[in-house]
Parts: structure tokens; sequence; C-alpha cells
């Protein structure tokens, strides 16, 4: 069953980050991620702001670009980003299989 929406931690274990970033992101994008807030005013992400940190994880991290550039990709059309993110999502869940099957021989 899917969640509906991510605690910061949540989501910084799926970026691989510190909930510092994640926390730091959500300000410094805050024109493309909307988080709610429970009654005790924590965050929770939905799946699509999810997505969008991926972006920006990708974007930062393997492209290189600066927070600046990362906004006006996201301005932009998204195709290219997402398109990437789906191969680089593609590529660890085939690397996380290999790991299994030589572990399994």
């Amino acid at each position: 069953m899917e969640k509906f929406f991510y605690t910061v931690g949540e989501v910084a274990t799926i970026l691989g980050e510190s909930p510092s970033l994640v926390r730091f992101w959500s300000n410094e994008f805050s024109k493309f991620i909307k988080p709610q807030r429970n009654g005790k005013g924590n965050r929770l992400f939905s799946k699509e702001d999810v997505e969008t940190f991926k972006h920006i994880h990708l974007l930062v991290n393997v492209e290189g670009l600066t927070l600046e550039g990362v906004a006006k990709r996201l301005k932009g059309d998204r195709k290219d980003v997402i398109n990437k993110a789906r191969v680089l999502e593609s590529l660890k869940s085939i690397r996380e299989q290999l790991t299994e099957i030589r572990k399994e021989l």
C-alpha cells in the first residue's frame, strides 16, 4: 500500500540525503514543493513533492547545477528531467537486482 504523505525523514531516506537538506530544498524551492502541515506543524510531502525532490537531487548531484540552475530547469520543460530520473531509478533497481544475484552465487 502506497503512502499519501511522507515526512522529512522519509524523504531524506529516499534521497539518501540529510533531513536538514530536505528542509532547505523545501524552503528554497517553495514554488515547486508545497508541503502540508500536520497538527504538530511538521511538514508532510505528497508523492508529487517527492518526485520534485528526486528531480532536484538529480539536477544538483548528477548534472552539477547550481540552485539557480535547478530553478530554471524546473520552471521550463521537465520532460528531460523526468526521463533522466526514470532512467536513473531503473539503473539503481537493476544494480540492486544484480547485487542480490551475485550474493546468491
